[in-house]
């Protein structure tokens, strides 16, 4: 996972830069529960800089010391909220704060990075020492039913195509992804073919494995972890989860 990220980082701004869908749902649950904010696998800071922004104290843990080091550089940029931003290099599963955490976020899904059961449980339990006494941590997955009854073409698909603001390249990114319905891992590989100045293209390959978890086995989850989920929404509007829906937002509390 740290080297897909390394890999990448310099593309992950550009190609997510009209990702802001989650944010006000972001919002609404940091003004229930307060701050301080954990936002785990946090990237360059998508997330956690814009909660900060509206004032709440953010820390932000990511295995990748590339997409960091662009988040400082944004930081550097609004030095008006650098006492509200704090990132921390390192594994989530180790991570142990001395202050918890009102609010916890696993945002887009973050929580299939985690690509065995054991190490879903080891991460959960290790949120849970960090997670307040009345706080919540809040999932963000698909809806994997929804997932598993797509058919594989086994086609590359044509992704996005977006400007790399630092050398001016054209990027046309694409993926080529297989699912395994047993293991429940999606094996993916991002196609980034960029276009030089001199005309000539550069193929950048960054294959990466995620994990698909269901409605009720991320309740056995959250259960074996200690924890339990109060609140579940299909959409960022908070719409019900129900068939047919995109997304999958669980939010969990102690049990």
């Amino acid at each position: 996972m740290t080297e897909f990220y390394d890999t990448i980082a310099r593309f992950y701004d550009a190609e997510n830069s009209e990702m802001t869908d989650d944010l006000h749902l972001y919002s609404i649950l940091a003004e229930e529960y307060g701050g301080p904010i954990l936002d785990v696998g946090c990237g360059t800071g998508r997330v956690m800089l814009h909660l900060a922004q509206e004032g709440y104290f953010c820390v932000g843990v990511d295995t990748s010391s590339q997409m960091l080091a662009r988040g400082e550089q944004k930081i550097a940029g609004l030095p008006s909220i650098a006492s509200n931003a704090h990132f921390v290099l390192g594994d989530i599963i180790s991570y142990q704060s001395d202050t918890p955490f009102n609010l916890i976020l696993l945002p887009y899904h973050t929580f299939m990075h985690f690509k065995t059961q054991d190490v879903q449980i080891a991460a959960l339990q290790q949120l849970k020492k960090n997670l307040a006494t009345e706080g919540a941590i809040v999932f963000d997955l698909p809806n994997a039913g929804e997932a598993f009854s797509t058919q594989d073409d086994h086609a590359i698909a044509m992704e996005r195509m977006f400007i790399e603001p630092q050398t001016g390249h054209v990027v046309m990114q694409q993926s080529l992804s297989t699912l395994d319905r047993i293991t429940q891992q999606l094996h993916i590989t991002w196609i980034y073919d960029e276009i030089l100045s001199d005309g000539t293209l550069k193929r950048t390959l960054a294959p990466l494995t995620l994990r698909y978890v269901f409605y009720s086995e991320l309740l056995l989850l959250l259960r074996i972890a200690g924890l339990r989920c109060v609140a579940t929404y299909g959409d960022y509007e908070q719409g019900p989860f129900e068939d047919g829906c995109e997304r999958m937002i669980v939010v969990a509390q102690h049990a």
